[in-house]
């Protein structure tokens, strides 16, 4: 592997309930063709909707790849933008997944923090999305919805100290193409990469003041 290259991890979910083709995965797959540039190494999965097999799925992919940021993407049918999410929650887990489980504790991590924030500032990559003429509208919000979408950006979220986002997609169609989803996670993803850039270089240049 190239050292000099920096490893993006995105996923997409499988099909659940009337998502018989699910949005996310598609756009996953768009984005798979088009690449993040050539100094990411990017590498996509297809996430189960199942709780058990997200508690071993994620972490097995940081353990892996240590990646720089791992995106996850899910569908939301209520969502007509892209929308960037802020935070994952650790309780309120009740909807039944695609093998009818559901944790009997309700929640992610035992004894986890209630919400954790992304360290990535998703009001900027909005603004900065949006100024870009992407033809995607792009917005922000503070609830993943408490189901596989929230529980796997948790438990990513926990394992990685805030080094994950998620990004919410509307079902395909309504109103956008996979490919203009696509453009869109390329596009959201590249401005991520770019503020954590931004970020790494303050804390270096606060470490040389120090020295």
């Amino acid at each position: 592997m190239d050292n000099n290259k920096r490893t993006v991890v995105v996923t997409g979910f499988e099909p659940f309930g009337e998502h018989t083709v699910n949005a996310s995965w598609v756009a996953v797959q768009e984005l798979k063709k088009l690449g993040l540039g050539g100094g990411v190494d990017l590498h996509v999965y297809e996430v189960p909707v199942e709780y058990q097999k997200v508690q071993s799925l994620v972490p097995s992919l940081w353990k892996q790849y240590h990646p720089l940021l791992v995106v996850h993407v899910g569908v939301s049918g209520m969502a007509t933008t892209v929308t960037l999410e802020k935070c994952g929650r650790n309780h309120g887990y009740k909807g039944l997944d695609n093998s009818s489980f559901c944790p009997d504790s309700q929640c992610c991590i035992v004894g986890g923090p209630d919400c954790i924030n992304s360290v990535v500032d998703m009001e900027s990559v909005c603004k900065r999305v949006t100024a870009s003429g992407l033809g995607v509208t792009v917005s922000v919000s503070k609830d993943a919805g408490r189901y596989l979408c929230d529980f796997t950006y948790y438990t990513s979220l926990y394992l990685s100290h805030g080094r994950s986002a998620f990004v919410h997609v509307p079902p395909l169609g309504k109103p956008y193409s996979g490919e203009d989803l696509g453009r869109a996670l390329q596009a959201i993803i590249q401005e991520m990469l770019e503020l954590l850039d931004q970020a790494e270089e303050k804390i270096h240049c606060q470490q040389q003041h120090f020295h």
